[in-house]
């Protein structure tokens, strides 16, 4: 399907030309027609050979209606502007076509209706003029008569070229549906309608409301019952759930696939001048009071009356009730950190000053550490990322902050190790709180030589204490010649290896702690185990007591140690057998 809105001054022929394209009258509701001016949005369809399905919004065009019409126009990719041939260039007209302009509409038709009453040549070319300086310039201006029928063909032939000129949306990305009506149908409940900009919605989804979650019990589009539909498309749902607050300035979206946020920094088209302390913000069907602070240039910060689904790149309008002047709005950073300090707003605007989109390089480096949720969240492509940036787990961080990071875990080790020689290393969850990072798996990722990774804890190369170094290599000649004949408490006592030693050493993978007091060197327990293969199988405590040559001090620890290693079996019996390598 693709969707259309219609733009253009009260009275020029909007309603009328839609009624010609598709025999459906747009203006549905009683006071509209009795008025002959569309108050609310309208909607009708056709369908055209070489686009399929088209939709039409048609918005009203009187002044008092603005706001709707900016409704209709916000989540809608393409435009018919219309203008009458026996009217001249019109102020609400315009004020359509600035914010179009503002939106950055690129894809339109011009249609100049009442062809049929007068020459249609001035007002088609003063529409182009019009047009030239902004978004919409080179869009084709065709002449037609809703009365005659006369350009209709031609209309519809530009209009296949519009629609298949728009880029297609993609059918996988995350719901945002924009509400632009609600209303009760007997029987069924509650319905809301919508542009659907992209993704798809299917009956048993579930909706966020950003503060419940509503069931979509039943999908329609261009008056069918579907099972799903993909953006764009115009849409109604039949939802049921949470549905009290639910009304024109409601949003809907997939649950956990966008970030509501309530503070917004955005770029203005044509800079801040001007722009009221609480000007009105226009997005997607909503418009909702906002509070305006300048950050420099044509950078300001947005306080939303209440959270909004918004992602970087997202395009809207800022207004002032007052005078009417609209100003195009870029989102640039949907969860922007707070201004605490003098002088945060001008190092906040040179921060801003080169993003031009959502780029993920930018976006890293900008926020230095960020889950790859939330990027997915404000609207930044997923990775790959460029190879600048370190991933690890869920999360991506610039090189800058890698840099910086890897200086810390360097500096907050060697602090640690100095003041606690026997306890050297610490654990990677300790060096993430200390060097401010989310995950451990980012201090892992972190870690350059001769700092290395060992059982979840940072250590250096660089050995022990000296003293330890020398009661190891002693204990090593000890236990050379006998390897399971663990020394007494005394001798230990005598090596100076006393409980903290023996710790620093086990951590450092330089001794094997069977229990208190009992230890033998590091490759212990795999001669154990080749020692014992040599046996029948199972065997006894008291066989491989005798086998590795040594006490039942050390024999029952070290055997419980296999056990748990899984290097050897214990069976119900009480006796063991070793287990064979896997193959």
């Amino acid at each position: 399907m693709h969707v259309v809105a219609t733009a253009g001054h009260v009275d020029h022929g909007k309603s009328s030309l839609v009624r010609a394209l598709t025999g459906t009258d747009p203006d549905r509701l009683e006071e509209e027609r009795r008025r002959g001016l569309s108050i609310q949005l309208g909607y009708a369809w056709t369908s055209l050979p070489g686009a399929g399905d088209l939709a039409f919004v048609d918005v009203p065009g009187h002044e008092r209606f603005i706001t709707t019409m900016l409704a209709g126009v916000g989540p809608v990719p393409a435009v018919l502007f219309v203008v009458a041939a026996d009217d001249p260039w019109m102020p609400q007209a315009a004020e359509h076509l600035a914010a179009l302009d503002a939106l950055r509409v690129e894809h339109a038709v011009v249609a100049v209706t009442r062809s049929d009453l007068t020459d249609p040549g001035p007002a088609a070319a003063r529409a182009a003029a019009e047009l030239a300086g902004t978004s919409l310039r080179g869009a084709p201006v065709v002449p037609v008569s809703s009365r005659t029928g006369d350009g209709l063909p031609a209309l519809r032939s530009r209009l296949v070229e519009l629609v298949t000129a728009v880029p297609a949306a993609d059918p996988h990305a995350g719901v945002r549906l924009w509400v632009d009506r609600r209303f009760t149908v007997s029987g069924a409940g509650t319905v809301v309608t919508g542009t659907l900009p992209a993704g798809t919605v299917a009956v048993g989804d579930r909706l966020s409301t950003g503060t419940g979650t509503v069931r979509v019990r039943g999908v329609q589009t261009l008056g069918r019952t579907v099972e799903s539909v993909s953006g764009v498309a115009r849409v109604a749902l039949n939802v049921s759930g949470d549905v009290t607050d639910l009304d024109r300035t409601s949003n809907l979206t997939t649950p956990g696939a966008h970030r509501w946020t309530q503070v917004v920094d955005v770029r203005l088209t044509g800079g801040s001048d001007g722009v009221p302390l609480r000007p009105m913000l226009h997005v997607g069907a909503m418009s909702l009071p906002t509070r305006c602070r300048p950050l420099a240039r044509d950078l300001v910060r947005l306080t939303l009356q209440r959270p909004l689904p918004l992602h970087v790149g997202d395009r809207a309008l800022l207004r002032d009730p007052g005078s009417r002047q609209v100003w195009g709005v870029q989102v640039l950073d949907p969860l922007p950190p707070p201004l605490r300090r003098r002088g945060a707003a001008l190092e906040r605007a040179r921060v801003l000053e080169t993003v031009t989109g959502p780029d993920v390089l930018s976006e890293v480096r900008r926020r230095a550490v960020v889950d790859l949720d939330t990027l997915r969240q404000i609207g930044v492509p997923d990775l790959p990322a460029p190879a600048s940036l370190v991933r690890a787990g869920r999360w991506v961080m610039s090189a800058d902050r890698a840099e910086q990071a890897a200086h810390q875990v360097r500096e907050a080790l060697t602090e640690h190790d100095r003041a606690h020689p026997l306890d050297r290393g610490l654990p990677l969850t300790v060096l993430a709180d200390r060097v401010g990072l989310p995950s451990p798996d980012l201090v892992a990722a972190v870690v350059r030589a001769p700092l290395r990774v060992e059982g979840g804890r940072v250590t250096a190369v660089d050995g022990l204490p000296a003293g330890l170094e020398r009661a190891l290599a002693t204990l090593a000649g000890d236990l050379a010649e006998h390897p399971f004949q663990a020394p007494t408490a005394d001798r230990l006592g005598d090596l100076g290896l006393d409980a903290a030693g023996v710790a620093a050493a086990a951590r450092a993978g330089r001794l094997l702690r069977l229990a208190p007091g009992i230890v033998l060197m590091p490759d212990a327990d795999r001669r154990a185990v080749d020692e014992l293969a040599q046996l029948p199988q199972p065997f006894t405590a008291s066989e491989a007591r005798s086998r590795l040559a040594t006490s039942r001090r050390v024999v029952l620890p070290l055997l419980e140690h296999l056990d748990r290693a899984r290097l050897t079996r214990r069976l119900p019996d009480d006796r063991r057998m070793v287990v064979p390598p896997p193959t």
